[in-house]
């Protein structure tokens, strides 16, 4: 089993109303288990990345893998879609029943999963997004990270060994986006490959690798540390660091030794704590 569960070879694609690739020759991996941040402006190319890797659009040209899969071989295309599940940016458009639990149960009825076998992977499924106590509920008297969960369950009950994130925080309130970043943080943990689209900073400091995209390139890859280590090149891509990198850099600048590398409010405690300890 390969370690690559996803691979990107040169690949474009383009939207028949525009002039220029919304995709243009990009390589990139991404390893089994391993969460991935894909950052960028609106139009950079980030959502039509995601679709590519989940087979809802084919290349122009270059290859896409999918647990190693081709999204172009047309027998593949109905694993690809299950094996890399996709939650989109809007809770609302994504629920389709008037019960959590019939929600959750749409896409094992719509793949022939046997009736006999739902209950278990609803139940687990609802448990993994700590949703148990919703599943009589009625979708619309949710929260809207509540319903971003359910959003959730309904992949994870089709079992998928990826899961896709297209700004899925993006139009929830702050606690509705630490729910379900939470969420998908602890699914990771547990083994599941995570490719997170994000304009959050904060978000993508806590993935493993970070991506940026621009007009439709790959611009810059790496660690949290190595991408948001400079400012200023950010900047020019219309992207700025997380809060905790831009107080650090503040506080450098007036003379407080705190180290590079600050991406959080518990790397930021730890390092004044550090420094208060040798006051």
């Amino acid at each position: 089993m390969s370690d690559e569960i996803i691979v990107l070879k040169d690949v474009c694609y383009k939207y028949e109303e525009s002039s220029h690739n919304a995709v243009d020759h990009v390589s990139m991996t991404v390893r089994r288990g391993e969460m991935t941040a894909v950052l960028g402006r609106n139009g950079s190319g980030k959502s039509t990345l995601v679709k590519l890797i989940n087979g809802l659009i084919l290349p122009d040209s270059g290859t896409v893998l999918t647990d190693g899969m081709d999204t172009q071989d047309d027998e593949h295309v109905w694993d690809i879609r299950q094996r890399a599940g996709m939650v989109f940016q809007n809770p609302d458009n994504q629920l389709v029943a008037t019960v959590v639990r019939e929600d959750v149960a749409f896409g094992l009825e719509n793949t022939g999963v046997p009736s006999t076998d739902m209950p278990e992977r609803i139940d687990a499924a609802l448990k993994a997004v700590n949703m148990t106590d919703f599943a009589e509920r009625a979708p619309h008297l949710l929260s809207g990270g509540q319903k971003q969960r359910v959003a959730i369950a309904g992949i994870l009950a089709m079992r998928p060994d990826i899961m896709l994130f297209d700004e899925a925080t993006a139009m929830l309130d702050p606690r509705g986006r630490k729910e379900v970043f939470e969420t998908v943080r602890q699914l990771n943990r547990e083994g599941m490959t995570v490719v997170w689209i994000t304009h959050f900073m904060e978000e993508a400091a806590q993935c493993e690798t970070v991506h940026i995209m621009h007009d439709g390139g790959l611009v810059l890859s790496g660690t949290p540390q190595e991408v948001f280590s400079d400012r200023e090149r950010l900047q020019n891509w219309r992207l700025d660091v997380p809060p905790m990198a831009a107080l650090a850099q503040h506080l450098r600048a007036a003379g407080v030794g705190l180290p590079e590398g600050i991406l959080s409010i518990d790397d930021m405690t730890r390092e004044v704590e550090a420094l208060a300890a040798h006051l």
